[in-house]
């Protein structure tokens, strides 16, 4: 005869606290890392900032991203600093780098015009 088996009870996890966990388990600690790089994106960079710069990815320690023009580019190339710190300290690691492009921000902006 079988033991029954135990039944845990906790508290329910949010997929967004549990999908970096089990990306770590699973040896995709760099999407893991981008998963969250993407929940802290939008606090980092402040209200002023983050409706003007889309996170596009994190490879090799580098964050993409892309900015709606070069007026926004500019200013956002001189907090630079303050914004990796923030990132780095919300995710718990070091940052190499933030790259910019000019491009669309959210899905329904249009591409800038040259």
């Amino acid at each position: 005869m079988s033991t029954p088996r135990k039944i845990r009870r906790s508290e329910p996890e949010g997929v967004a606290e549990l999908l970096p966990r089990v990306l770590g388990e699973m040896g995709l600690e760099s999407t893991s890392i981008a998963v969250r790089l993407l929940r802290v994106w939008r606090d980092a960079l402040g209200p002023e900032i983050s409706p003007h710069c889309a996170c596009d990815g994190l490879r090799r320690g580098v964050i993409h991203a892309h900015v709606r023009d070069s007026a926004w580019m500019q200013h956002i190339q001189m907090q630079k600093p303050r914004i990796l710190e923030a990132l780095a300290e919300r995710l718990g690691q070091p940052l190499d780098d933030l790259r910019l492009r000019i491009g669309p921000v959210d899905p329904d902006d249009p591409e800038p015009q040259p």
